[in-house]
């Protein structure tokens, strides 16, 4: 299996950070993309692309998440685009909408949005995408930027609803399942999880949030992303072994076309 997306770098994996490498490699993954989230001063980045230096398990994301879009000056967009050229940044994210808090205006959100995906498509990175109660937006955004040229991607912790995955995945987006499919009140997510096209799952854990059941409420950790493709086998009516092989394969597509993962 290959954990899509994770936060490694959080203080939450301080105290055990290397135990719980291990043990995503215990439990048969293969690769954790663990994304670093780029604010001017901050140190995600930093502690992000020390773990991966070097490291053939993880590989990185680094973009302007939309709460911290409003910190995004001029100059640092050249110290992204120059951190998006090496070779274990494998995708910029996360990136994209997010109008449940109010961290950065609305305005502001999609014009950052819309240059990283610029930016993305002109390096030929895929990008995760986050959305929450943007919708609208998001999709008007993706689809408009679809017109200049197809934009690779994922659709991190997927909450959408049927159509827009539909939509999505035609659009060559792939969907990506976080721990929220194993929830008891999540069936609305499950109905979408069975039609979404084979070739378009991903499973991730974004850890240390959203830990699946049976580890809900505990710190999530990539090793959990088992339970999420048990989950995801469950409801789409497939053997574990080929949701997890047709996961595995669909993340070495993505993040690395042509080889050299």
């Amino acid at each position: 299996m290959i954990d899509a997306h994770a936060h490694l770098d959080m203080s939450e994996f301080d105290p055990d950070r290397p135990q719980v490498i291990q043990r995503a490699r215990d439990a048969g993954i293969e690769r954790v993309i663990t994304i670093a989230t780029a604010v001017p001063g901050g140190d995600s980045v930093q502690r992000t692309l020390a773990l991966v230096e070097g490291s053939e398990f993880l590989r990185a994301g680094i973009g302007i998440h939309p709460h911290d879009a409003k910190t995004a000056g001029e100059a640092f967009w050249s110290e992204l685009e120059r951190l998006w050229l090496r070779p274990e940044v494998v995708l910029v994210g996360e990136i994209g909408l997010d109008y449940y808090y109010d961290h950065s205006p609305p305005d502001v959100q999609r014009e950052v949005f819309r240059r990283q995906l610029r930016l993305a498509q002109k390096m030929g990175r895929p990008v995760a995408i986050h959305c929450r109660d943007a919708w609208p937006d998001l999709m008007a955004i993706l689809q408009d930027q679809w017109r200049s040229g197809p934009c690779r991607g994922m659709m991190h912790s997927f909450t959408g609803d049927r159509e827009q995955a539909l939509t999505l995945a035609r659009m060559g987006y792939c969907i990506s399942f976080s721990g929220m499919v194993t929830f008891k009140s999540a069936e609305k997510l499950r109905e979408v999880a069975r039609v979404v096209p084979a070739d378009r799952i991903l499973v991730e854990t974004d850890s240390p949030y959203l830990a699946p059941v049976p580890h809900r409420g505990r710190r999530n950790e990539p090793a959990f992303v088992a339970d999420v493709a048990r989950a995801l086998a469950v409801c789409r009516e497939v053997e574990y072994g080929t949701l997890t092989r047709q996961t595995s394969d669909n993340a070495r597509n993505l993040f690395a076309p042509g080889g050299g993962w």
